[in-house]
């Protein structure tokens, strides 16, 4: 096993995957907590499809996906939380407009330029070979400023997250705080589609928040359930990846869904005895 992990880090490209992949699956779980509590956790599947078409505009024009992606992806994380609130359209009706919509301009970017080559499946699906030396800087910061972020405004996600009326009632502006965890949520599909892919980065959202509210009950304990499991799941698709050749993202995926059903096993098991 350590002849495996040395083996597994000499190669640069892995141990660049490795900083951001664990930073990116930490925001995400915390994220992922309050969205799925909130029902909106489609919401990263929706964002993901829009950083998808914004990543296939900086293609066309030769620009830097991530910096391109990221104000395009946080303004429609924006967008559809006005959608949702001020409109007719609600909620996953918003969200599957939105990504729809993305994801079609993005093909039809994708086919009138560079075609569907080997960079686009990479978009898609996530590759760990994608991770640039300037990517892996960037993704750091903004990853960072996301954790920093969350945790200077825990108690108002705490709240917002719960009892939204409540919080309004007490003179918080709950929609900054709504803003604020979609903006959040934004940044870090972003700085994970290089890895996950626009089609499974959703998933580090979804799969620990969900596995961990099987066993565990409060807010504090589903969080920090969710950074932990989000991490080893991550470290552990890597690795699978590794010695299999599996693409990255669905190790990722098959890991946390492998993980999904123990806990629902365990988490059976305790109403039962």
């Amino acid at each position: 096993m350590i002849e495996l992990l040395t083996e597994l880090l000499s190669y640069t490209f892995v141990v660049r995957a490795l900083i951001v992949g664990v930073l990116v699956s930490l925001c995400a779980a915390l994220l992922g907590v309050s969205l799925v509590l909130k029902r909106y956790s489609m919401i990263g599947d929706g964002l993901s499809h829009v950083g998808f078409g914004a990543l296939a505009l900086a293609m066309a024009l030769n620009l830097s996906p991530l910096e391109v992606a990221i104000p395009v992806v946080a303004v429609a994380a924006f967008v559809l939380l006005r959608i949702s609130e001020n409109s007719r359209i609600k909620g996953d009706a918003a969200i599957a407009l939105i990504s729809s919509s993305s994801l079609a301009i993005g093909v039809i970017i994708i086919s009138y330029t560079s075609g569907m080559n080997t960079d686009t499946c990479n978009y898609m699906f996530g590759s760990i070979l994608a991770m640039s030396k300037s990517d892996v800087i960037l993704s750091v910061a903004v990853s960072i400023v996301v954790i920093v972020l969350y945790v200077l405004f825990y108690n108002k996600i705490f709240a917002v997250t719960f009892d939204e009326n409540f919080t309004r009632a007490t003179g918080t502006n709950a929609s900054r705080y709504n803003t604020l965890i979609a903006l959040l949520t934004a940044m870090t599909i972003v700085v994970g589609m290089r890895m996950m892919g626009a089609l499974l980065i959703s998933s580090l959202i979804i799969f620990p928040a969900l596995t961990s509210m099987r066993l565990f009950k409060t807010f504090k304990q589903v969080v920090i359930s969710s950074a932990i499991l989000s991490v080893i799941c991550f470290v552990a698709g890597i690795v699978l990846s590794f010695i299999f050749s599996f693409p990255t993202g669905a190790s990722v995926v098959v890991i946390n869904l492998l993980m999904f059903g123990i806990f629902s096993a365990i988490g059976l098991l305790k109403k039962k005895y």
